[in-house]
């Protein structure tokens, strides 16, 4: 009997999100957003290598040459958390950067770590690495505050967001969890209103958003919500079902295959629930983005071939 207890108690536990349990240690207070990506699974798909062997990235290659970190190699995982006061990127991999080679770069002591404020920010962001395993960046304020989490011994600032997600598929390369988010949809998206419906007063009222992103075998998403009420609810997956359609409106001639990206997308509610849902095959995805890579350049971009 004591044993069906202990597990029944563990069950919350093992249904939500799997995260590094050092970079949840270091989730301030007052996040009301968390971004996670698992960069060692990520490296290891078929779309992550076709996009980095079409990508020439010189300024890149230049500085893991000169200091010695690799973004696209020495990061194993990340967490982006964001709040009130900005947001900080924690991360976990092989720090042994060379900071002596990094231009412009102001030594701030916070307790027992050293920060490095970015000069391109006016001192506004910066960074701290830890040891060589974990490294933190972000605003000044956030970042601070990660580290005084870090060393305070409380580290439950993460527990509530976590705790609903446990829907959330323990393959996604990457996933989120918000009860901010939808807010600021509604703050900075233009064009919310069509027809009668004010959508940035729906999105206003969703409470709580998830999501997850697996890309191991193709494209797997999934999108959750929970609106103020049945109605909104209704409302947001009525567009959701017109943004699907016009999408495949949108499919170029030549191109009839990509019906079944589109067909691959569904929009569901549920009362107060709404789920879009993405389903797309490895050589399908990969047909779109041979589209999108041969797609001529746009205004700012500088196109290739003769002029």
């Amino acid at each position: 009997m004591r044993s069906l207890v202990l597990l029944l108690a563990a069950l919350p536990a093992l249904a939500a999100v799997q995260v590094d349990n050092v970079l949840v240690k270091m989730v301030p207070p007052g996040t009301d957003s968390l971004l996670g990506g698992r960069m060692a699974e990520l490296k290891s798909t078929a779309l992550f290598s076709k996009m980095m062997a079409a990508q020439k990235l010189p300024e890149l290659d230049k500085f893991a040459k000169e200091t010695g970190f690799d973004l696209r190699t020495d990061v194993r995982e990340v967490l982006f958390a964001s709040g009130p006061k900005g947001g900080v990127l924690l991360a976990r991999g092989k720090f042994a950067v060379k900071l002596s080679e990094v231009q412009g770069l102001k030594r701030v002591r916070h307790g027992q770590y050293n920060l490095y404020q970015m000069p391109t920010t006016g001192g506004n962001s910066g960074f701290c690495i830890l040891d060589q395993t974990l490294a933190a960046a972000g605003t000044m304020e956030a970042l601070t505050a990660a580290l005084d989490e870090w060393v305070s011994g409380q580290h439950t600032a993460a527990q509530p967001l976590l705790a609903k997600a446990a829907g959330i598929s323990a393959k996604a390369q990457f996933w989120g969890i918000s009860s901010g988010f939808a807010s600021f949809v509604a703050d900075h998206l233009p064009g919310m209103t069509s027809g009668n419906v004010d959508f940035s007063k729906i999105f206003r009222g969703v409470q709580d958003t998830w999501f997850d992103m697996d890309l191991s075998k193709g494209l797997k998403c999934e999108i959750h919500g929970t609106a103020a009420n049945e109605k909104d609810a209704v409302s947001l997956r009525d567009a959701a079902k017109g943004l699907i359609g016009f999408g495949r409106l949108s499919v170029p001639e030549g191109q009839k295959e990509l019906y079944r990206v589109w067909d691959g997308i569904e929009a569901e509610q549920q009362g107060r629930n709404i789920s879009i849902k993405a389903d797309i095959e490895q050589g399908l995805l990969d047909k779109v983005v041979n589209l999108l890579q041969a797609m001529p350049a746009g205004p700012g971009r500088r196109a290739t071939g003769k002029a």
